[in-house]
Formats: C-alpha cells, sequence, structure tokens
C-alpha cells in the first residue's frame, strides 16, 4: 500500500513539473478551444499544425487568423514575428480518444497572398470557399486525408509519409512532389513538375503542359494524363520494371530499359526515371 502512495506522489509530482514547464513554453496546458491573431502587412506565414482533427482552411473578409476547435484537445492561436501559427495540442493526461469526432475549423483572410504552410500528423483537411491565390503553399503530411480546389501559386512543395491527398485544379510555376508511400490524385493540373515517388500511388491529369516534367519512381505506379495537344519531347530510363506511352512518337526508339520520342513540336521535357514499378503516359 505503502509503494502505490509513493508511485502515486511520484506520478502527481511529475504531472505538475511537466505542466509548469509546457506552460512556460507555451504549449500543451496552456492552450484554449479558440483564439485570433492579427494579419498584417508584416505577415509572411500562415502555418497550421494539426494531428488528429478534422480541419477545415476557410477564407474570408478578414484581417486575421481565428481558430475554433469543438471536440478534445486545445489549441494556441499565436503571432511570432512575421509568421502566424495555429496548432492543436492533446493533454497528456485527458483520456484522448480518437473516437471522438475532434473538427477545427480556421478562417483566415481571403486576400492574404504569400506563405501558407500545412503540417498534419493525421486526421483530414479541406479548403472551403473560393480560389485561393499565393506565393507559397508547403504541404506536409505524416498521415490523413487531404482535399484541396482551385489553388493558384507560385510554387507548392507536397512532402508525404503517407495518406491521401485530391487536388483539383491547381496551377504552379513550380510544382514538387515527394511521396514516400500513400496516394496522390491530381486534375486539371498546370505548370512545371516534379515528383519523387519512392512508393505509392501517383496520379496526375494535365490541363496545360507549359513546362518540363520530370518523375522518379524508386517503388509504385505513375499515371500521367497529357494533353492531346501537348508538346513534349519523352525521355524514359528504366531498370526495372516499365514506362509506356499511348501517344503517337517520331522519332521512336523503345528498348527494355528506355522510351525516347518526340510529339508534337517537342517544346517541353518529359524525363522518367524507373528504377521499379510502373509509368504509364497517356
Amino acid at each position: 500500500m505503502k509503494r502505490i502512495v509513493i508511485l502515486l506522489l511520484v506520478i502527481t509530482g511529475l504531472y505538475i513539473v511537466f505542466n509548469q514547464a509546457f506552460q512556460l513554453e507555451g504549449f500543451a496546458f496552456a492552450g484554449s478551444k479558440d483564439g485570433s491573431a492579427q494579419v498584417t502587412n508584416h505577415t509572411d506565414t500562415i502555418k497550421i499544425d494539426v494531428g488528429g482533427v478534422s480541419t477545415t482552411i476557410i477564407p474570408e473578409d478578414r484581417d486575421d487568423v481565428k481558430a475554433v476547435l469543438t471536440g478534445k484537445g486545445n489549441l494556441i492561436v499565436k503571432k511570432d514575428g512575421n509568421r502566424v501559427e495555429v496548432k492543436t495540442i492533446n493533454k497528456w493526461f485527458s483520456g484522448f480518444s480518437f473516437s471522438e469526432k475532434r473538427k477545427l475549423k480556421v478562417y483566415i483572410p481571403e486576400d492574404f497572398n504569400k506563405e501558407i504552410e500545412i503540417h498534419i500528423d493525421s486526421g483530414n483537411l479541406d479548403f472551403s470557399g473560393d480560389s485561393m491565390e499565393l506565393d507559397r503553399l508547403s504541404l506536409n503530411l505524416g498521415s490523413g486525408n487531404v482535399d484541396l480546389k482551385d489553388i493558384k501559386v507560385n510554387e507548392f512543395v507536397h512532402d508525404g509519409s503517407s495518406g491521401n491527398v485530391e487536388i483539383d485544379r491547381l496551377t504552379t510555376k513550380s510544382g514538387t512532389f515527394d511521396l514516400s508511400s500513400g496516394n496522390v490524385e491530381i486534375k486539371d493540373y498546370t505548370g512545371k513538375l516534379k515528383a519523387d515517388v519512392s512508393s505509392g500511388r501517383f496520379n496526375l491529369e494535365m490541363e496545360k503542359l507549359t513546362d518540363s516534367v520530370e518523375i522518379d519512381v524508386s517503388s509504385g505506379i505513375v499515371n500521367l494524363d497529357l494533353p492531346d495537344n501537348a508538346d513534349f519531347e519523352l525521355d524514359g530510363e528504366v531498370s526495372s520494371g516499365k514506362v509506356s506511352s499511348d501517344f503517337p512518337l517520331n522519332s521512336k526508339e523503345q528498348e527494355k530499359d528506355h522510351i525516347r520520342g518526340i510529339h508534337g513540336s517537342g517544346k517541353h521535357k518529359v524525363d522518367i526515371s524507373v528504377s521499379s514499378g510502373n509509368v504509364s503516359i497517356h
């Protein structure tokens, strides 16, 4: 009995120490269910860092970032220099359960046009409302599901460990995709593209071919849907697996380890490298 009492005292003491420590750092036990931070002309980045929650980003006519969380856990909305950050927090001793539906709504200025940085450990995220025009949008996905639509951005960066990403209408000067596993499906894409697929499935439908396409596949499946009138020069290298094209190609060379050829004027480079897996161009 004495040992149990001592153990409980130790646990209580550790709880108090960690509680105070996190409060000093401005994290887990210092959060709330809602909050806001002003967005000014000097605000360069809105960072959204969430986990285990269904998140909706809502652009509207406002001059601040406001977040409202329902369900267990807390959140922090704070301004740090030129950055506004929204972060969800799970209390260690709250009896947190993924069975409870947790929802987070993040309201941002609809005219914000700089950088949005999104980190998702798990859960779902989607944009609501009209299209967004940004300088940079970065998406770091541990797991979960992301649904984006009507995005115009100078630079788009995706880094996915697992999970599912669906994007409908993405226009960018430069798009980079790093897929460890999971699934990425993009419709109506316009812009330069570089993709590194370690595993999983990468489906891309081009609205217009306006720049180069570079895809490196370690393992997995890639489907590249190009417009019928696309002007490109294809250079595909294969170690193990397959690269196939449904397009009629001029100056075509096709052997076991490579496929090369030109469609239309050959204006844009399409470079495919496959260590293992399959790439289909149609």
